[in-house]
């Protein structure tokens, strides 16, 4: 066999992925707001959006919280709203 049928190029080499491409880890994450219809995205909750937003002030993206294309539109625009208006900070805070 050659080195790349062996695995020793790639990152992966078990199960026939030569390159380690195929995805890893458990279950794909559910919007939390298609999930509950109670819940609803407002720029004057402050509290809540924050956990859209990482340590350095960049918003998350969709592929690590979960969301929806449609609710990360309006999670994005309800953030730039509360910056706007001077409820969230535009950077980190340290």
């Amino acid at each position: 066999m050659s080195d790349f049928d062996q695995g020793e190029r790639g990152g992966g080499g078990r199960d026939g992925d030569p390159f380690g491409l195929r995805r890893r880890g458990g279950k794909r994450k559910m919007c939390r707001f298609c999930a509950d219809s109670e819940l609803f995205i407002d720029y004057k909750d402050s509290a809540s959006l924050r956990y859209f937003i990482s340590d350095r002030g960049k918003l998350v993206p969709r592929r690590i919280s979960g969301n929806c294309a449609k609710h990360q539109r309006e999670i994005t625009l309800a953030i730039k709203r509360a910056r706007n208006v001077a409820l969230m900070p535009y950077t980190s805070e340290a």
